[in-house]
């Protein structure tokens, strides 16, 4: 049998919203953009939001609204997709990259306080794997030390701490629809804030320095860093089936943690206390990790690691010439502990009962005749 890591939920409902705008020739951005936007602030909770291409340039468009600028610092978590650190890069500040604790790998305070500078201007938690930061801690962090917070919320959209949905607690917070999200355009982003002087910075630096396209004054500085009506019509279908994506991924949730409860070699990931968790990911901590997944992938099914720390990544090596930043091992336990022993199981809505008996067969076939 083989198991990918994810397969996207796609079909004729998808087709049907695409359809349309070949029908009404808006193919870019337009009604069914506004549309989409609307869907998601209700889903949210959020005040105010715009839409972007990716999730990049939504954490790019996030940060340029708040200011962040050449040389100042943002807390980083080291574990997390490498963009949360180049989108800071990318407004010409500096990420510090900051420990994970080893339970959930959500940003450890602890870690972050050590790195407070001058410089210091944003802290960016990352919502990791489906789950939300303790944010109350994560603001009062913020407040403490005056700093702006703009919440990597990627992988965490219907998803609540204490009954708000992540992404709308800090200054700022971005999502990403990229195809193995929960929900997904292909590509796309989203913007939300409560704030309306945010708001009306982010209106002009998405659509040129300008509020309505087709004019050519342009009273500010911007980029073009709109959606089309294409994506946002994926985006329309795939919130219609929103439930019945989030009963799916709690299912298949479920299923892994009875099917895996008496490895003794496995350990599972526990979210925050009082944080919903919709699996982006079905995040295990295993022995011998990374031996189990070449056995896994020998046997049909395409496991991921956890992410390889952001202070080890070669494309960093320009941050330890700045003695603002500590790049040993010792500093990131955390994060060089979750990628040491970290496995991502298969996880996407239209994964079978068979499919995940399957892998855990061969996780369990693998503890069973290992030697090591």
């Amino acid at each position: 049998m083989n198991v990918p890591q994810f397969t996207p939920w796609i079909g004729k409902s998808e087709y049907r919203e695409i359809a349309e705008c070949f029908q009404t020739t808006w193919i870019t951005e337009g009604p069914k953009s506004a549309a989409f936007k609307d869907e998601l602030l209700k889903l949210s909770g959020a005040r105010y939001g715009v839409l972007a291409p990716n999730g990049t340039l939504a954490l790019f468009l996030g940060l340029k609204a708040l200011g962040i600028g050449h040389g100042d610092e943002v807390l980083v978590p080291d574990f997390s997709f490498i963009a949360s650190a180049t989108a800071v890069e990318m407004c010409g500040g500096i990420p510090v990259f900051v420990d994970v604790n080893r339970e959930n790998f959500q940003i450890n305070l602890l870690s972050a306080k050590r790195l407070i500078g001058k410089k210091t201007k944003a802290i960016m938690p990352v919502h990791i794997y489906g789950t939300v930061c303790a944010m109350d801690e994560v603001m009062n962090f913020a407040k403490l030390y005056g700093l702006l917070v703009i919440e990597d919320a990627a992988q965490a959209l219907n998803v609540r701490y204490k009954q708000q949905h992540a992404g709308t607690f800090g200054n700022v917070g971005c999502f990403s629809f990229f195809a193995d999200k929960t929900i997904t355009t292909g590509e796309g982003g989203f913007v939300v804030t409560a704030q309306e002087k945010i708001y009306n910075k982010l209106l002009y630096l998405r659509n040129q320095g300008r509020l309505t396209s087709g004019t050519f004054k342009h009273p500010h500085l911007g980029y073009n860093l709109r959606l089309t009506d294409i994506q946002a019509a994926i985006g329309l279908a795939q919130l219609k089936k929103l439930g019945r994506i989030t009963s799916r991924k709690l299912r298949i949730l479920n299923l892994y943690q009875k099917l895996l409860s008496d490895i003794s070699q496995i350990t599972m990931f526990i979210p925050p206390k009082d944080a919903e968790w919709l699996p982006f990911r079905i995040p295990i901590i295993a022995q011998h990790a990374h031996i189990l997944m070449e056995f896994m992938r020998n046997h049909g099914v395409e496991p991921r690691t956890f992410f390889y720390p952001l202070h080890r990544q070669p494309a960093f090596r320009y941050l330890r010439t700045k003695n603002t930043l500590r790049l040993s091992d010792k500093d990131f336990s955390g994060a060089v502990f979750g990628y040491k022993h970290g496995i991502c199981l298969p996880t996407f809505p239209t994964l079978t009962y068979q499919q995940i008996k399957y892998v855990v067969k061969i996780i369990r076939n693998f503890y069973q005749t290992f030697n090591g």
